[in-house]
C-alpha cells in the first residue's frame, strides 16, 4: 500500500473525484443509502488515501477536534469492495490512528461506528461511549479510544 495524506485544499481534482467515487460506491450504492455525503466537514479535515497499484482502494477522513466531536475523529472509513479480505481495513485504521495522534497531538479519538463493525473497531481499542442511534437508516454507535 502507498499512503497519501493531504489537507482538502491540497487534493488534486483527480484525487477528490476518486475519493468521492469510492465513498459513493460503498456508502450510497452498496449500502443502498441515500444520504448527504458532502457535509462541509471535508474542508477542515485531512484525507488519507491508500493506493494499491495506483488505484484508490482505502480511504478515511481525519477530522480535527471540535468539528464532529469534541475530540478528533476518524470518519468515512471505506475500502473498495473489489479489494476486501486482504487486511486493508486493518492497515487503514492503524495508519489513520497514527496520523490522528500526530496531527492533533491527542491520544483520544471518537468515531461514529456502524454497529455491525463494532468488534472491528474494538480491536483497535475503541469502546462504546454512547447509545445506539440511527443515522441515514443504519444503526451506529459512538465509540471512544483512549491510549
Amino acid at each position: 500500500m502507498r499512503w497519501v495524506l493531504k489537507k482538502f485544499q491540497e487534493l488534486s481534482a483527480d484525487e477528490l473525484y476518486a475519493l468521492l467515487r469510492l465513498r459513493a460506491e460503498v456508502f450510497v450504492v452498496e449500502q443502498t443509502c441515500a444520504f448527504q455525503d458532502l457535509d462541509n466537514k471535508d474542508q477542515p479535515s485531512y484525507h488519507l488515501l491508500g493506493y494499491l497499484n495506483d488505484e484508490l482502494t482505502a480511504y478515511t477522513r481525519l477530522v480535527p477536534p471540535g468539528i464532529s466531536y469534541e475530540a478528533a475523529s476518524i470518519g468515512r472509513v471505506v475500502t473498495s469492495p473489489a479489494h476486501r479480505r486482504k487486511g486493508l481495513g486493518k492497515e487503514l485504521m492503524k495508519v489513520s490512528i497514527e496520523h490522528c495522534e500526530r496531527l492533533f497531538q491527542t491520544t483520544t479519538l471518537v468515531i461514529g461506528a456502524q454497529c455491525y463493525l463494532q468488534d472491528f473497531y474494538e480491536s483497535f481499542g475503541f469502546v462504546p461511549s454512547g447509545e445506539i442511534y440511527l443515522e441515514d437508516g443504519i444503526e451506529h454507535i459512538e465509540m471512544t479510544r483512549h491510549r
